[in-house]
């Protein structure tokens, strides 16, 4: 399995409104960055995310899951990008900010880091290890 990073505005998308969404989830659509987008395509069913809230609180609160790989995005009217549709699983025991995660050593090159502005990124398996530790899970 595989782990990911979704990076969400709380105004556009929150996890209170992931939640929401129950088993039947929604879809993660309105990517238009390539490299996102090859992000998308990687994805597998199962895969389980954290779910991030961008700009506001600039932390990371839940956990999600794929429940259907990669599919045209009818948003895009290039037909280029796709979606990936994901369901909450959990909240986090305790949010982990953005600055205590630049304050870990062990996540320095955590993609979070490195690509700030890219809304989809990959989580290794340490990088996700440490951040669970970093929450109480």
């Amino acid at each position: 399995m595989a782990h990911w990073l979704y990076k969400s505005e709380p105004f556009k998308w929150s996890w209170d409104q992931q939640v929401a969404a129950g088993a039947a989830g929604t879809h993660w659509d309105g990517v238009r960055n390539h490299l996102a987008k090859q992000q998308l395509l990687a994805m597998r069913n199962g895969d389980r995310g954290f779910f991030y809230h961008s700009n506001e609180g600039k932390e990371i609160v839940g956990i999600v899951e794929v429940i259907r790989e990669a599919y045209p995005d009818p948003s895009d009217p290039s037909g280029k990008f796709v979606m990936v549709d994901l369901k909450a699983v959990e909240p986090l025991p305790r949010p982990v900010s953005l600055a205590a995660i630049k304050n870990e050593p062990r996540l320095a090159e955590m993609a979070l880091m490195r690509f700030s502005r890219l809304s989809v990124q990959p989580v290794t398996d340490a990088e996700w290890a440490i951040v669970l530790e970093m929450a109480g899970a």
